[in-house]
């Protein structure tokens, strides 16, 4: 009816071991996919705040086009001459190279 005193002192240590295949697939999931989307979402985040008029851009629809005008949720985005069309800032993808446009 009673414990050995040897099975109860290593009781606590068995419960750690169990645990650490948890703790390091956690670890593993934080490094490799959390932490780089959090990078790559702040960089996202600073190349929208920075968009100015002049900037040739993509959206996340595929247009291409050139801004022309920057607000706080819009930007407006000359996709051929005389042509422009409003999009909201967050659609924007990709800031491309200057003369990326006439390139194509």
């Amino acid at each position: 009816m009673f414990i050995s005193n040897a099975y109860a002192a290593s009781g606590g240590m068995q419960d750690l071991t169990s645990f650490l295949p948890l703790i390091v697939i956690f670890v593993l999931f934080y490094f490799m996919l959390i932490r780089p989307q959090m990078k790559q979402a702040k960089e996202q985040r600073n190349m929208i705040a920075a968009l100015q008029k002049g900037d040739e851009v993509t959206t996340g629809g595929g247009l291409v086009g050139k801004v022309t005008k920057v607000t706080d949720n819009f930007v407006a985005l000359e996709i051929a001459e005389g042509t422009v069309v409003n999009i909201q800032k967050h659609t924007v993808q990709t800031l491309l190279p200057k003369g990326t446009i006439k390139s194509i």
